[in-house]
């Protein structure tokens, strides 16, 4: 690639350094270093973390943090949006258009896969969904159930249909209301999409792959602190804005259950538990997920990964 399509840093060909790992793995402190090392952008990489409402649930950089460096994409989209991987991107492009304007490295972070894979392979070029489509198919999905709605898209759209499990409320949704509104399935979709923003070959990836039991422990930890940090009252705020609980933002990891709690269902410690058992979990798909999705991501302990991002490389 040339110079102005590759962004030269430091006088070194380059155009990204892309950080996934599992939450809790230290990806954003590796970041900031870099970012500080190289006066690059830190721009985020994880489909919660976008949110506003949701700065503490989501360990979101601080604002101390976010000072130090420029940081781009983070709480810049109100929790009543469903920002979708088509939205992120767009918002990506742009960010790394300002980095590379201004001659700065462009380091993504974050967990979200969908995001990683969209930004270094491309996305499907679904437009736009009608608002009346969607309220429809989730005012459906509210009255008739996702087994029912799931039967509906059999008859529509059977390769969909076969791929989804009959309860998987989203993506049963999000399949119908795409055929609904163009006529297409998803798959076609998929065969027309839009191309990456950044191909593999021009990146330096890694996922930071720490010891699993230490994660776990970091994870559990981590939601304590939070809690300690305000985040019972963050979730208030945002129950109280009485958004559509289908929402990204409603289903982020210890939302739903601390909103049971602040509902009076389930005590404080038993919503924490649910929390820090959701976050595992999610955890331990991301492992899964990258390992199969995304094999172009060198895996690193994250003690070894400032050496394997060595500045000299980049």
């Amino acid at each position: 690639m040339d110079g102005e399509n590759s962004g030269e840093v430091n006088g070194r060909a380059t155009n990204a350094v892309l950080i996934a790992g599992p939450t809790a793995s230290g990806k954003s402190a590796l970041a900031l270093s870099l970012a500080e090392r190289t006066g690059g952008i830190v721009i985020n990489t994880d489909s919660m973390q976008v949110y506003r409402d949701l700065r503490i649930i989501t360990a979101r950089p601080t604002p101390e943090e976010e000072v130090r460096v420029p940081h781009r994409l983070y709480g810049h989209v109100d929790a009543g949006v469903n920002c979708s991987a088509g939205m992120w991107v767009a918002d990506a492009g742009t960010a790394l258009a300002e980095a590379r304007a201004q001659n700065r490295l462009s380091i993504f972070v974050g967990g979200s896969g969908l995001y990683f894979k969209a930004l270094t392979r491309g996305l499907s070029a679904v437009p736009p969904i009608p608002p009346q489509v969607r309220d429809d198919v989730r005012a459906r999905l509210e009255r008739d159930g996702a087994e029912a709605l799931h039967a509906v898209l059999g008859r529509c759209d059977p390769a969909a249909a076969q791929r989804l499990k009959p309860r998987d409320r989203v993506r049963i949704a999000r399949a119908l209301e795409v055929i609904e509104a163009t006529g297409r399935s998803l798959t076609d979709w998929h065969r027309d999409g839009l191309p990456p923003l950044l191909p593999p070959r021009c990146v330096k990836a890694v996922f930071l792959a720490p010891d699993r039991d230490a994660l776990y422990a970091r994870i559990d930890a981590r939601f304590g602190a939070m809690l300690t940090a305000g985040a019972l009252e963050e979730v208030a705020a945002l129950a109280q804005r009485r958004l559509d609980p289908l929402l990204p933002a409603m289903k982020a990891h210890g939302v739903p259950a601390l909103i049971r709690h602040l509902r009076g269902e389930i005590s404080l410690a038993e919503a924490a538990e649910i929390g820090r058992a959701d976050t595992r979990h999610y955890a331990k798909r991301q492992f899964t997920w990258f390992r199969h999705q995304l094999p172009e991501f060198a895996w690193v302990r994250p003690e070894e990964a400032r050496k394997v991002l060595d500045t000299s490389e980049l």
